[in-house]
């Protein structure tokens, strides 16, 4: 079997060319496009071969979100982890939610990008034990905190949490340290990726 290629579409070259540099050191071969419609027509002509997707969510021609559904229509699987900035969360989550297997949030760091890269790698094989494990942490959450986590990882913030659920600002941020604490995750795309995987869906 041939070496994966970790495939980076992102309109910003010097992020592009980062990654590339990143990845590369890393040992990894890799092949940046700066077009999600040239990388769409390369997808459709011929086979990617194994490896991953780094998608950037915000694109002029096409989002990232866009992409991910046209290439799951010409029968791509590769593993995606899209990237983006904070104030693009709920479009990330429906992103995960249309089968990509991951999200980092811009700026990241070397580990966190190449964590990202190998478990997406990994992620056919461990996505139903994967599953069953985060349904069992999220048995460890109150009715409370498991809304509040609903809420979270479809994008809204710590304010708007508070006001869907008609409690204070600061009662949510209590509960959203004991969900991070009792689920072991470290940060927001963690904590949605668990949720997912979870099946977790919001509330009406």
């Amino acid at each position: 079997m041939s070496e994966p290629t970790i495939f980076i579409v992102d309109d910003d070259e010097a992020v592009r060319d980062s990654l590339e540099f990143l990845l590369s050191a890393s040992g990894y071969t890799t092949e940046g496009w700066s077009s999600p419609v040239e990388f769409l027509d390369r997808a459709s002509a011929r086979p990617l071969g194994p490896g991953c997707l780094l998608l950037d969510v915000r694109m002029p021609e096409m989002d990232g979100l866009t992409l991910l559904g046209r290439l799951r229509d010409y029968g791509v699987a590769l593993p995606v982890v899209i990237m983006t900035g904070h104030g693009d969360v709920p479009l990330a989550v429906r992103a995960m939610k249309a089968g990509a297997s991951d999200f980092v949030e811009k700026p990241f760091s070397q580990e966190t990008i190449t964590s990202a890269v190998s478990a997406a790698l990994k992620r056919p094989a461990a996505d139903n034990a994967g599953a069953r494990a985060a349904k069992a942490c999220l048995q460890r959450l109150t009715q409370r905190e498991q809304e509040v986590m609903k809420l979270l990882i479809n994008g809204l913030s710590n304010k708007e949490v508070a006001i869907d659920l008609g409690i204070s600002p600061r009662t949510v941020e209590i509960h959203r340290a004991r969900v991070m604490e009792k689920t072991g995750t470290r940060s927001l795309p963690e904590l949605v990726r668990l949720g997912i995987t979870a099946g977790l869906e919001a509330g009406s």
